[in-house]
C-alpha cells in the first residue's frame, strides 16, 4: 500500500489589484498621501508597482468605490477628503439602502448610544455646548409647528453628541437621523408629544448643566425608552 501523502493547504493570495489598493490605502492612512493629493498617472503607477495598467485601473476603481480616492474633472485621481461629512453620508447611504428599516432596529441603536452620549456630554461639554442645548430646548418649549419641532428634537440630540467632544458619536447618530426625523414629524402632529419631548430634554439638560453624568445617562435612558413607546409606528 503506497504511503499517504499529506499536502499543506495552499494559501490564497490577494489579487494584484487588491495588493495595489492596499498599498495605496496604507500610504493614505500613514498620511504620506494627504487629502486632495493628486495621484501619479496610470502609466506611472504601473511602472512603480511593476504591474500592468489594467491592474492599476482595477485597483483605482476599487478605491473609488470605497471612497478612498475620487476622480476630479481636470485633475484626475486625488486622495478623497477625510471628513466627517463624507463618513456620515456613507453610513446614511447604507442605512437607506436597507429599505424598510424597522423602528425597533433604530431604537436598539439609540438605546446603545444615547445614554452614553448624555453621560459624556455632562463630563465634557463646553459652555458653548450648553448654550446650544439651552437654545434648542427653549425653542421646543415655545410649541413650534410639528415639522419644526421634529427638526429641533433631532438637533437637540445632535448637539448632545457634539457636546461629547467626540465627533464619531455625531457620525453614528447622523446615520439614522433621516429615519428619526420622519418618525418624529408624524408623531408631533398629534397629542402632547411636543410638550413631552420638551420636558424630557429639560430634565436631561439640567443634569448636563450640573455635570451629573450618572443622572444624565439615567434621564436619557428613560427618555429613549419612553420615546420608543410613543414613536413606534402602529403595526
Amino acid at each position: 500500500m503506497p504511503p499517504t501523502t499529506v499536502f499543506e493547504r495552499v494559501r490564497r493570495e490577494p489579487w494584484l489589484s487588491e495588493k495595489v489598493a492596499q498599498a495605496v490605502t496604507e500610504h493614505i492612512l500613514s498620511e504620506r498621501l494627504p487629502s486632495q493629493h493628486k495621484l501619479p498617472s496610470e502609466r506611472d503607477l504601473a511602472e512603480q508597482f511593476g504591474v500592468s495598467r489594467t491592474v492599476i485601473r482595477e485597483a483605482m476603481q476599487a478605491l473609488i468605490a470605497r471612497g478612498v480616492v475620487e476622480s476630479l474633472s481636470g485633475r484626475g485621481l486625488v486622495v478623497a477628503a477625510r471628513s466627517g461629512d463624507a463618513v456620515r453620508e456613507s453610513m446614511s447611504l447604507v442605512v437607506r439602502s436597507l429599505g424598510s428599516l424597522g423602528y425597533g432596529k433604530v431604537h436598539d441603536v439609540r438605546a446603545a448610544l444615547e445614554p452614553a452620549i448624555a453621560g459624556l456630554a455632562a463630563e465634557r461639554t463646553s459652555q458653548e455646548g450648553i448654550d446650544q442645548l439651552e437654545a434648542l430646548c427653549t425653542e421646543l418649549g415655545a410649541d413650534p409647528e410639528p415639522a419644526r419641532a421634529a427638526w429641533i428634537d433631532v438637533e437637540f440630540h445632535r448637539a448632545m453628541a457634539r457636546a461629547t467632544q467626540n465627533e464619531l458619536f455625531l457620525v453614528m447618530l447622523d446615520s439614522i437621523s433621516d429615519v428619526l426625523l420622519e418618525v418624529r414629524t408624524r408623531a408631533f402632529s398629534s397629542g402632547d408629544m411636543i410638550a413631552y419631548a420638551h420636558g424630557a430634554h429639560r430634565e436631561i439638560l439640567d443634569r448636563v448643566v450640573t455635570r451629573d453624568a450618572a443622572g444624565a445617562r439615567a434621564a436619557m435612558e428613560a427618555h429613549v425608552a419612553e420615546s420608543e413607546r410613543r414613536l413606534r409606528p402602529p403595526k
